[in-house]
């Protein structure tokens, strides 16, 4: 009896059903290398041919400098002054306003934040799919709690861009990323800590939806309706100070402009820690608020 009523109780631990959950999400992942493999190669293609294509530094070089066209021609004083001034506008350029020397350290950190979008879209389409083949009804049918389900859905949709963005960090680091003044060994943890919240936060909204959702197609549309302005309308490709005033405002309350922050400041940047409190602050609030809102619908529109 004792061990019959110790099995009961183990069954019945909320950690127990969110552990047994979250397996079973990753386990269907481990099994369909596919979509893994796909999944990481769409940014590692972009790290590759737009990181490395798109060399804004190189604008402002002294590769330009034979298309000018000066009367009298320079002397080869006044070109060795032009190429210099180049040489000193293209460094002013990049660390004013990118706070980096090269371009792809600048999308790196931003690609590894995108990837982290899209893995966790794949939380919410499980979800449509397991109220399609009736697990969820089997499930809310023993002792696992709508809470329970919901929470292994975001858990295991974060642990899964996790695990994908630090695949893109180590070839980034392959790529050749110039890291910043701020970097130690230990701040990797500070960029896996901000990545892991704000995968929790965007898979909450993900699954929030699916709860509502019976259709594939549906939350296609709503993933591709939400990730594009999450990405363009942050600091992903460009600064935030040299957009238009009412972009900015979208920009300062985008949470993926925070986190792509705290990954810069953590890996690339020269300046000091101490505004990753903020980030912090930030995306944390938004994950809260996020996992709240999915679980909330859960209980409201899951049923048995």
């Amino acid at each position: 009896m004792t061990r019959m009523a110790e099995g009961r109780k183990e069954h019945s631990n909320p950690l127990h059903g969110l552990r047994a959950l979250t397996s079973r999400e990753l386990t269907k992942w481990f099994k369909n290398p596919i979509v893994f493999i796909l999944t990481v190669s769409q940014p590692v293609i972009w790290l590759g041919l737009l990181g490395k294509g798109l060399n804004i530094s190189g604008l402002f070089s002294v590769k330009s400098l034979p298309y000018l066209s000066l009367t009298p021609p320079a002397t080869q004083q006044q070109f060795l002054q032009i190429s210099a001034y180049f040489t000193s506008l293209q460094s002013h350029v990049m660390t004013s306003y990118f706070g980096v020397t090269d371009y792809f350290s600048y999308l790196a950190c931003s690609l590894i934040i995108f990837l982290t979008l899209m893995a966790t879209t794949y939380s919410s389409m499980s979800v449509v799919l397991d109220r399609r083949f009736g697990f969820i009804d089997k499930l809310l049918t023993t002792s696992v709690s709508k809470t329970t389900f919901v929470m292994g859905k975001i858990v295991s949709g974060a642990l899964r861009a996790l695990v994908q963005a630090i695949i893109l960090l180590g070839i980034a680091f392959l790529f050749g990323i110039t890291i910043g003044t701020n970097f130690r060994p230990y701040t990797l943890l500070g960029a896996v800590a901000i990545i892991f919240i704000f995968g929790m936060g965007m898979s909450s909204i993900f699954v929030a939806v699916s709860l509502r959702s019976t259709r594939m197609e549906t939350q296609s549309a709503f993933i591709n309706f939400v990730n594009i302005p999450l990405v363009f309308a942050s600091n992903a490709f460009f600064p935030a100070s040299l957009m238009p005033n009412w972009l900015q405002t979208i920009v300062n309350v985008n949470p993926t402009t925070y986190a792509i922050d705290a990954v810069r400041t953590f890996l690339i940047n020269r300046g000091g820690l101490s505004k990753v409190t903020v980030d912090f602050a930030y995306v944390g609030t938004f994950a809260l608020i996020t996992i709240i809102l999915s679980v909330v619908l859960a209980w409201r529109y899951l049923n048995k």
